[in-house]
């Protein structure tokens, strides 16, 4: 994919840099450039066969140089856009500059305000995939590729520490379905699933008795963690602290009564508009679902977000978007081309 066609399905997210430019706000385009354990340079896949999920075993670090304001601090690589630039061709331009490189794919990702003493910036990442030309620091530069389990550098830019803990959560979000699959094949489907590289699951069983959703969700915590993955309780906070789940995801309601962050490794929560996401960015949240994008197996005549407006929405979010309704595996490249950190499935995880 050209850089004039990745422009061209962006649309209105690379126009943000030109359009919202003034002179109390920075625009900075960040590029996180991802890579494979083996070092090759390439969109993940999700299949769909194996329910396997590719995420990027690398990130890129660049250490600022002397004569920088943050000299030796470790950042994603990018730059001040420039006047007339779309936030994609201001980070085109950095690249080069910096790295030596041209992108030939990127994705939006998350945006950020940071309030530094001597300046505002918003910062709005993208993530780059694949790129052409050999990668070197053209400003004389350290490079340090680095994982988010395992940070060898430091300091890190304070306005860049919030992304290393965006980078650990997987592309593909699987929501249980016990209650259509039946708890004992549900388990082997999950079983095959974990063995085929899922990481995140949400325990979503409304239908259940509080001591079945207990009993079911123990299973799943234990068997998760064998395989490495981890395991949110959908809307209950004192179940995931008793069974030692991972976190807890909270439906759109509780999300409007909460006023601080239930104190879990990890808090998700469901959203369906601008206000309901924008509350969970306050709140410190780790990450949300948005939905429902398309029109989905249960509602098919609902009304749904579509593909633009769930862009408009995730454009202005700190922390990772799952799109949600209506999805299937297939979706996951159009998902990341509107802003989405990945998918969030039901029915079609299993």
């Amino acid at each position: 994919m050209g850089s004039r066609q990745i422009s061209a399905q962006l649309g209105n997210r690379v126009q943000l840099g030109s359009q919202y430019m003034n002179s109390c706000m920075i625009e900075v385009a960040v590029g996180v450039l991802l890579r494979e354990v083996n070092g090759e340079a390439d969109a993940p896949t999700v299949n769909c066969t194996l329910r396997g999920q590719c995420t990027y075993g690398s990130f890129l670090l660049a250490q600022r140089p002397e004569g920088k304001s943050y000299a030796g601090f470790w950042e994603f690589p990018g730059g001040k856009v420039e006047e007339g630039e779309t936030l994609l061709q201001a980070l085109e331009r950095e690249l080069h500059e910096e790295l030596g490189i041209k992108i030939a794919t990127a994705y939006p990702w998350l945006t950020r305000l940071h309030i530094y003493t001597h300046a505002t910036v918003r910062l709005n990442f993208f993530r780059i995939t694949v790129w052409q030309g050999e990668l070197h620091g053209k400003e004389n530069q350290q490079l340090s590729w680095q994982t988010p389990s395992n940070l060898t550098i430091s300091p890190v830019l304070p306005a860049n520490i919030f992304v290393l803990r965006a980078l650990q959560f997987p592309p593909l979000y699987a929501i249980s379905n016990a209650a259509e699959l039946g708890s004992e094949k549900f388990m082997e489907r999950l079983q095959v699933a974990l063995e085929n590289g899922l990481k995140l699951v949400q325990m979503r069983e409304p239908v259940l008795s509080r001591e079945a959703m207990r009993e079911l969700s123990l299973r799943v915590v234990q068997l998760a963690h064998i395989y490495g993955a981890q395991v949110l309780i959908n809307s209950d906070i004192e179940l995931a602290n008793e069974i030692g789940a991972d976190g807890v995801h909270l439906n759109s309601t509780q999300l409007a009564a909460c006023n601080s962050r239930p104190s879990l490794t990890w808090c998700a929560a469901s959203c369906h508009n601008a206000d309901e996401l924008q509350r969970a960015n306050n709140l410190g949240f780790d990450f949300v679902v948005l939905s429902p994008v398309l029109p989905t197996r249960s509602h098919p005549d609902a009304t749904h977000l579509g593909w633009q407006a769930f862009a408009t929405m995730a454009a202005n979010s700190a922390i990772p978007v799952f799109a949600l309704g209506g999805l299937c595996c297939d979706d996951m490249e159009k998902a990341w081309l509107h802003g989405a950190h990945g998918i969030a499935m039901l029915h079609q995880a299993w």
